[in-house]
């Protein structure tokens, strides 16, 4: 099915990393141009947007400034910009109950996955406004749906952002583009590189595929090729302000007793 997203510009945040390559690269075989945004990763942003034939652009997500340079960057780069999708974002390694977390985490946490991602669509925005039009993916978590023990931090930023704040902003967009549209993808286990040791592990896969009648980890790839058609005004022309959940049905009971 064609997209319609053939000279499109598109920006990924965190475009360097495991889903965020998968992104780019799915977006790029629909014929879109995409900015490769990363933070530290330059090597690798560059690579892969000389890969797509994209740009690569900079920018800590948490400062206010370097987000509201980003959007002209990459419109500088691509010569338009259609696409928003949030991908970047912090997942804190510790596990940290709430009554021994510190502040500084907490706050850290909140700035990397919810500060980001409210800068990010508010520059994108701005641009918007003077279009008239542009769609918005923002990559949430199951552990903004479910929670997750431990981590209460990231639960909470993504929670947020599959919630009131999604809800807030599809409502908003019609103020300055009548068809512009937001939606949030939520994905649950997947196959990227901070993850890799654990999914070595059979028992491990096991454990965590129990709530999931599809008992396999999804990949990058899964979760692009749904944010690819969110992105579609073709596809997705008359969705807005929903959640989609890539994670092979999770749900909160044991399905698999083994």
């Amino acid at each position: 099915m064609d997209t319609g997203l053939s000279g499109h510009g598109v920006l990924v945040t965190g475009g360097a990393g495991g889903i965020g390559s998968a992104l780019v690269r799915a977006f790029a075989e629909e014929g879109a141009r995409v900015a490769v945004h990363h933070h530290a990763n330059v090597a690798k942003a560059a690579e892969l947007a000389r890969e797509v034939g994209g740009v690569a652009v900079r920018a800590d997500l948490t400062m206010e400034a370097e987000v509201d340079a980003l959007v002209p960057a990459a419109v500088a780069g691509l010569g338009r910009l259609d696409v928003l999708v949030c991908n970047a974002g912090v997942w804190p390694a510790a596990d940290e109950a709430v009554w021994q977390m510190s502040l500084a985490r907490w706050r850290r946490t909140l700035a990397e996955n919810l500060d980001s991602v409210f800068l990010s669509c508010r520059a994108f925005l701005r641009h918007v406004a003077t279009t008239g039009s542009g769609s918005i993916v923002i990559i949430s978590s199951t552990a903004g749906l479910f929670g997750e023990a431990g981590h209460a931090d990231y639960a909470a930023a993504k929670g947020a952002l599959a919630g009131g704040f999604l809800k807030s902003l599809k409502n908003e967009l019609g103020r300055i583009a009548p068809l512009g549209r937001v939606n949030v993808v939520c994905p649950g286990w997947t196959a990227v590189d901070r993850h890799r040791n654990k999914l070595d592990d059979p028992a491990f896969v096991g454990r965590v595929t129990r709530t999931m009648p599809l008992r396999k980890v999804g990949q990058p790839e899964d979760v692009a090729r749904v944010v690819v058609s969110l992105a579609s005004d073709r596809i997705s022309g008359h969705v807005t302000g929903e959640v989609i959940t890539v994670a092979g049905g999770m749900e909160g009971r044991v399905l698999h007793e083994g």
